[in-house]
């Protein structure tokens, strides 16, 4: 009942930029937690950074002061700024939100399909 659908990965080089998007929508009553996972093959998904309703952020400790995450409540979106990317930050990134369905007041929880970021070295 809830789709996230991401965007803004791709190929970048060490020390470049990328922004992620990802837009959630269905029968959505209230989104609380917004974050940012990435897995790479082989490995377990792990959390990148997260952000509350009330914009409370949490990170990573190896991305803390070059990612930045951010959401727009009314557009029930996320956003995550990556800065000063480097090679062991490839990986799929996925969305992930959490919140309340329309209008059963059901919790849910949602994933994206994930978006492909590499950086080469």
């Amino acid at each position: 009942q809830v789709q996230l659908v991401e965007s803004g990965g791709g190929l970048v080089q060490a020390g470049g930029s990328l922004r992620l998007s990802c837009t959630a929508s269905g029968s959505i009553s209230s989104i609380t937690t917004m974050g940012w996972y990435r897995q790479v093959p082989g490995k377990q998904r792990e959390l990148v950074a997260t952000i509350t309703r009330g914009s409370s952020t949490m990170y990573k400790d190896s991305v803390k002061g070059r990612f930045t995450i951010s959401r727009d409540n009314a557009k029930n979106m996320v956003y995550l700024q990556m800065n000063s990317l480097k090679p062991e930050d490839t990986a799929v990134y996925y969305c992930n939100t959490e919140g309340l369905l329309a209008p059963i007041l059901r919790q849910f929880i949602s994933w994206g399909q994930g978006t492909q970021v590499t950086v080469s070295s």
